[in-house]
């Protein structure tokens, strides 16, 4: 293996971690859907999940992404050197 192999594979370890830890840190659709709440429901508490579920979302689509231009990337220069 050559030292660009080992580098372009390291990245690609790391972009896997870190999608399968945005994926797992996301709350399911389905969560609490027939539990009967409590009144300690505010406005902001509410809110809160939805802006995290948010957050972890945008960051879940830009690392697929950018793994899966990393990887057609590091193919095609692989591929031709």
């Amino acid at each position: 293996m050559t030292a660009i192999q080992v580098i372009f594979g390291i990245i690609l370890i790391v972009f896997s971690i870190a999608i399968v830890f945005v994926v797992i840190l996301q709350q399911g659709n389905q969560q609490n859907v027939g539990a009967i709440s409590g009144g300690a429901d505010t406005f902001f508490s509410k809110n809160k999940a939805r802006s995290i579920d948010a957050f972890l979302a945008k960051w879940t689509k830009i690392i697929a992404i950018g793994f899966f231009v990393l990887v057609i990337a590091i193919n095609s220069i692989l591929y031709f050197t």
